[in-house]
C-alpha cells in the first residue's frame, strides 16, 4: 500500500533542479485543473500541493514521487 500524506506533513521530491523539500498544503482525491492541466486523483492515488520550503512555487505531485522529511 502506497504511504498517504496529510495537510502539514514535510516531504521531499526530486526535480530538475535537484531534491526540493516543502510542505502539503492541499490534498486532491478528484481530478483538478491546475496550471492549466488536468492532473488525476482518486482517493487510492491522491495528488499534492506542495509549498516549497525556499519559494512560494507551490507543485503537484502524486504520492509515489514524495518521500517524508523527518
Amino acid at each position: 500500500m502506497m504511504k498517504k500524506f496529510k495537510v502539514g506533513d514535510h516531504v521531499k521530491w526530486n526535480s530538475e533542479a535537484g531534491h526540493v523539500s516543502g510542505k502539503i498544503v492541499k490534498v486532491h482525491t478528484k481530478n483538478f485543473d491546475y496550471k492549466g492541466y488536468t492532473h488525476h486523483a482518486s482517493e487510492d492515488d491522491p495528488q499534492y500541493e506542495i509549498k516549497s520550503d525556499k519559494s512560494d512555487h507551490v507543485a503537484a505531485h502524486k504520492g509515489k514521487a514524495l518521500s517524508l522529511v523527518s
